[in-house]
């Protein structure tokens, strides 16, 4: 008897394989960055407990160019993002576990409805990002702080001094520099975020963040931020951030180190992340990333918890609507300190793209998650399982990239 999980892969490769069939030998698109912050910028993590999400010159996928809408100084930009999840597990909870921001199974779902105000600055500027849904929910999940920063992303003033041969500093809450993805689903290339991305790092900090630019291919950045997805500190140290990214026209890399206390009272035990993003951007229609990273958090006692892992995706774009991208990747929660069970997980995705318009996507995913534990719950049974597959079908609607 043919499953259900074979006849979904079936389909999805039907799909994906007539998509291309039709399109075939279009133009692609010249490849964009993510537009969240000066050099390296976005992505995240919540709690020791609660997922995360992404920032450094993110491979995004071109989207189709779309009008500034401006009125005055201002520019004016968002996006509606939806989707359709299915889990073959039928998980009573209809959660999908290790996901982020997609997390809702046998259901329609929000994923965000967007909407940022932002000025360039000239020598001065800003940019607020607010909207609902379950991407903000989940940034937001392990905060105390008042309601309203629960609809925020981002909101924090610039100042880029004249004669600063290209210094930009940014004060108020930003999207942390590290990872390969950010939180706008139409800047990646996947739909479904990664493992190092959900587990491995911060979404966002509260500080000072700058940028310089040093010679025609290096630029570098020092942050100072209250800590790890919060907006009121949760102690009186503070984190550093240390940033650095080399260009070139077929690559780049892009790395990126927090260090700080980030235990709730007191000072001690210290949390430190590297995060490492390699770009490669040959000319033609494929691009490729590999991110790493490695986190350590010192216990207020003896001992210490570590996480790693790697992940790697290769970009397709086959014309100037279809394109695919195949996602690979290992996370080794070592002591259960970001999932909390220590366990060693392994994840592939692979997601078909149709840019219907301009401003308009589709993506259908196919995507598989398998540990070496029993963490996924099938049915009414928790922790049953060690395997978990599931396919969405996401609509995305945005407008008005900066200028």
């Amino acid at each position: 008897m043919v499953s259900l999980r074979t006849i979904g892969v079936s389909v999805c490769a039907l799909i994906l394989t007539g998509a291309s069939t039709q399109v075939w030998g279009q133009a692609a698109p010249a490849s964009t960055d993510n537009g969240q912050a000066p050099a390296a910028t976005t992505s995240g993590q919540t709690t020791a407990q609660t997922p995360a999400p992404s920032s450094t010159p993110a491979p995004a996928a071109a989207p189709a160019p779309s009008p500034t809408w401006s009125i005055g100084p201002i520019d004016f930009s968002g996006l509606i993002d939806g989707y359709y999840g299915w889990n073959f597990d039928h998980p009573s909870t209809r959660y999908n576990e290790l996901y982020n921001f997609d997390v809702q199974s046998q259901q329609f779902s929000l994923n965000m409805a967007k909407l940022t105000l932002s000025h360039s600055p000239d020598p001065m500027g800003f940019q607020v990002d607010f909207g609902f849904g379950k991407a903000f929910d989940l940034i937001h999940a392990g905060e105390s702080e008042p309601q309203i920063f629960q609809y925020l992303e981002q909101a924090y003033v610039s100042f880029k001094p004249p004669k600063a041969k290209g210094l930009e500093i940014d004060f108020g809450e930003f999207v942390t520099s590290a990872g390969a993805e950010v939180i706008e689903s139409n800047n990646n290339w996947n739909y479904s975020r990664s493992l190092l991305f959900a587990w491995a790092i911060p979404y966002y900090h509260f500080g000072l963040r700058t940028s310089f630019p040093v010679g025609k291919h290096f630029t570098g950045g020092v942050q100072v931020v209250n800590g790890w997805n919060n907006i009121e500190d949760n102690n009186s140290g503070k984190t550093l951030g240390l940033t650095g990214t080399v260009t070139y026209t077929k690559w780049n890399w892009a790395n990126t180190w927090y260090g700080g206390p980030e235990h709730a009272n007191t000072n001690q035990g210290w949390r430190n992340l590297f995060d490492s993003v390699l770009n490669l951007t040959p000319p033609g229609k494929a691009n490729a990333y590999l991110n790493y990273d490695f986190g350590r958090d010192k216990n207020i006692g003896p001992g210490a918890a570590t996480w790693w892992g790697i992940a790697g995706a290769l970009h397709i774009q086959a014309t100037g609507k279809v394109a695919f991208t195949p996602r690979l990747e290992y996370f080794n929660d070592h002591d259960g300190f970001s999932t909390g069970v220590p366990q060693h997980v392994k994840e592939f995705t692979m997601t078909g793209e149709y840019k219907w318009t301009e401003g308009v996507l589709s993506r259908f995913e196919y995507r598989r998650d398998w540990s070496d534990v029993p963490f996924f719950q099938s049915g009414p049974n928790p922790g049953s399982t060690k395997n978990q597959d599931t396919v969405t079908l996401a609509l995305v609607g945005f407008f008005g990239p900066k200028r």
